[in-house]
């Protein structure tokens, strides 16, 4: 993590400013400690304003992340993993890094493949024995 902002990849980073920290108590055990100090980190990052990235970039993000991101536009995380604020802090915008990351990063189209003629005779000859066995655990028949 860079001090201008967060690096996503080589071309992409976030600016600090377009990031919205927020801290709240977190959930769970840990005593006093828990109840006292807000650890649990909740990061804002609005997608669709953002000038971090282009046009391009932002319909690949929204489209990858659409179930996290809202009906405004903004990417919300949030990390309580640790007790620590500052590791919290950390976590969650090493996690945006990741998404956005995975995001951008175009998907491999999959290459139709058949199966080769030695694969095909193997399952048949499978499917016989397999069924030669199955035959094998039959009550004999009348005829047999």
């Amino acid at each position: 993590m860079e001090r201008q902002g967060i690096r996503v990849n080589r071309s992409v980073i976030i600016p600090r400013d377009e990031l919205n920290y927020s801290f709240l108590p977190s959930g769970g055990p840990g005593g006093q400690h828990a109840n006292r100090s807000s650890t649990k980190v909740v990061l804002e990052w609005d997608v669709t304003g953002s000038k971090a990235v282009g046009p391009r970039q932002r319909q690949r993000i929204q489209n990858a992340l659409r179930s996290r991101i809202d009906s405004a536009g903004i990417l919300r995380l949030s990390s309580d993993r640790h007790r620590s604020q500052l590791r919290n802090r950390d976590d969650v915008t090493r996690r945006l890094a990741d998404l956005v990351a995975s995001a951008l990063r175009p998907v491999k189209s999959r290459t139709a493949t058949a199966p080769s003629a030695s694969a095909r005779a193997r399952r048949i000859r499978d499917k016989r024995h397999r069924g030669e066995i199955k035959k094998g655990r039959r009550r004999p028949g009348p005829d047999d």
